[in-house]
C-alpha cells in the first residue's frame, strides 16, 4: 500500500461552481461526501482511504487554471463499467463538464483504452476510464 495515493488536493477559482462541477462526479463514480469547511469540501473514494480536496484558497496566486502550463494537466478516475463511462457522458452536459476529443470518443486514449476526456468552465480535465 506505499505506493497508493493518500488524497489530493484541487484549488479552484470558484467554491460553489466546483461542488457543483466535482461533486456530481464524484458522486456519480461512488465517492462519498467528506469533510466541509467554508473554503473546502472533501469526498472519500468508495474504494479506499483515498480521498480529494476542492478548496478555494486564500493563498491562489491566480484565478483560472491552464492545464497547458507546469502543474497537472488532468485527473484520472476509474469508472465501473462502459455503460457507465457513456451515462456520464450523457449526462455531464447539463452538470457543467464538457467532451473533449468528440471526434476520438471513446477511444482518443488509443484503441485499447474506452474512457471520455472531459473539462469544466474552470478549464480542468477529467478522464474517465473504464475497465478493460
Amino acid at each position: 500500500m506505499a505506493a497508493a495515493v493518500h488524497h489530493l488536493e484541487i484549488w479552484v477559482p470558484d467554491l460553489s461552481r466546483a461542488l457543483n462541477d466535482w461533486g456530481w462526479i464524484l458522486r456519480r463514480l461512488g465517492w462519498k461526501d467528506g469533510d466541509s469547511w467554508p473554503g473546502g469540501f472533501t469526498w472519500q473514494s468508495g474504494v479506499d482511504s483515498t480521498y480529494l480536496v476542492i478548496e478555494q484558497s486564500p493563498a491562489l496566486s491566480a484565478t483560472a487554471h491552464d492545464r497547458l502550463r507546469p502543474g497537472m494537466n488532468h485527473l484520472a478516475l476509474n469508472a465501473a463499467s462502459r455503460a457507465e463511462v457513456d451515462a456520464i457522458v450523457a449526462e455531464s452536459g447539463n452538470r457543467g463538464w464538457t467532451l473533449m476529443f468528440a471526434d476520438r470518443h471513446p477511444y482518443a486514449g488509443g484503441p485499447q483504452h474506452y474512457a471520455a476526456f472531459l473539462h469544466n468552465q474552470d478549464g480542468y480535465e477529467l478522464e474517465i476510464v473504464a475497465p478493460d
